[in-house]
């Protein structure tokens, strides 16, 4: 035991004492807080910006439905000749010009959008939506359908979202949970990629160095091959823990500094999206407000650990079995293929039905419940769910960590033979 943890204590500190490990911890939240208050800066610089749109209106008809907005201007150009309408939108570099046709029989021809670029979906979607309105409505008045009466008559459904217990919840309630699932389950697959590449990497180093028969020879290698996953493990929970920290901080002082309000830059958006009274959006703050934050950063590390555990004592048998890591390539699709059907479960599955069958059951099988799990966590799950998923994860971890030291036994002290799958079969009975 006493070996154990010197190898814990070593490694870890191998690890956090690394230059690559330090300039890397500190540099990605500044590097991070960059790109994202760039994204900010952009959309405020985009949002500010105001497009001039040509109209030619050959019909008359529906020059004054276009109105002027905080992103866009229109100009009518239908006193002129089409030609010299198109020549001044080009010479003076707008953003396009809306030709409206008039056939012989007075219907509207062809509608065409000339520009030096294809236009943005909104502004597609915004004429077409223009032109359809007036038209509609001119067809109702051709019909002798009174326009106001109909309008006077429709009547507007708001669905209020309630639970049982009476407490509402704003629509949007389902993509906040959504948002933070799929947030925690990407972030703890890149974690275990990431460090459990390490550990792999650090195994192939010292067999390569032949280091570790010198090791060896005093430590039991399950001794050695656990001391490396948990020191490696709390210098990755060291490293997060100061990514979050410098993170936030960061964030707050460059937005105070700068005066980038992040939020109002995702005003448009939200807007596309939900369209939310004040009342929606006090509701839409609850839900935030309400999400199992805590539970769902304590699952976080627990699932991280235990997910950790089992993918890093894989990939510690493969760096144990190969020479380089090159050779480690035949090995790496059984690995990851887990990680991301457990990303695409969670995307596709848990988030249509975060209590169906596809979600429940892969939420158990421990090679993909760690992902699948987080994601579910905000939608509520049942405690003995919660129980079930972590004993099975916890019971396969403690069967592979047995049968991962069985080839790391073994292929430690061997050297100039590429294993393959059989090999390693032949392994696990020695």
């Amino acid at each position: 035991m006493r070996n154990l943890k010197l190898i814990i204590r070593r490694e870890y500190l191998a690890r956090v004492r690394n230059k690559t490990f330090i300039i890397m911890t500190f540099l990605s939240p500044l590097i991070l807080v960059g790109m994202f208050m760039l994204v900010g800066y952009l959309s405020m610089l985009n949002s500010s910006e105001q497009q001039i749109i040509g109209l030619y209106d050959e019909t008359g008809i529906f020059s004054s439905d276009f109105k002027d907005g905080r992103q866009v201007q229109y100009l009518d150009f239908s006193n002129l000749s089409f030609e010299k309408a198109l020549v001044k939108v080009r010479e003076q570099e707008y953003y396009g010009l809306i030709y409206i046709p008039e056939k012989e029989n007075g219907d509207v021809g062809q509608i065409q959008f000339f520009g030096l670029e294809p236009p943005g979906l909104g502004t597609v979607q915004t004429v077409e939506k223009t032109i359809s309105d007036r038209l509609t409505k001119r067809e109702l008045m051709l019909r002798g359908i009174d326009i106001s009466a109909m309008e006077a008559a429709e009547v507007k459904v708001d669905v209020e979202i309630q639970n049982f217990s009476g407490q509402r919840t704003s629509k949007m309630s389902n993509y906040i949970k959504m948002i933070f699932g799929g947030i925690a389950g990407y972030l703890l697959m890149m974690f275990i990629i990431i460090y459990g590449n390490m550990v792999m990497r650090s195994v192939i180093e010292e067999k390569t160095n032949r280091i570790i028969e010198i090791i060896v020879s005093s430590v039991k290698p399950i001794h050695l091959m656990l001391g490396k996953v948990l020191g490696t493990s709390l210098a990755g929970l060291t490293q997060f823990s100061i990514w979050v920290i410098l993170g936030a901080v960061l964030l707050w002082i460059t937005s105070f500094t700068l005066g980038i309000d992040i939020l109002s830059t995702q005003k448009e958006q939200m807007e596309m999206m939900g369209q939310m009274a004040q009342s929606d959006l006090s509701l839409f703050l609850a839900d935030v407000y309400n999400l199992p934050l805590l539970s769902l950063f304590v699952f976080f590390v627990i699932y991280f650990l235990g997910g950790y555990f089992l993918y890093s004592s894989i990939y510690a048998a493969i760096g144990a079995a190969v020479d380089s890591e090159t050779d480690t390539q035949q090995f790496m699709f059984p690995v990851i293929f887990p990680l991301m059907l457990g990303i695409y479960v969670g995307f596709f599955a848990v988030i249509e039905n975060p209590h169906g069958t596809i979600s429940t059951i892969f939420s158990m099988i421990p090679l993909t419940s760690p992902i699948v799990m987080l994601m579910r966590i905000p939608f509520g799950v049942p405690w003995y769910e919660l129980l079930i998923s972590l004993s099975l994860l916890l019971i396969t971890n403690l069967g592979v960590i047995w049968l991962a030291s069985k080839i790391y036994r073994v292929g430690i002290l061997m050297y100039g033979k590429k294993a393959t799958y059989k090999e390693l079969f032949k392994w696990l009975k020695y």
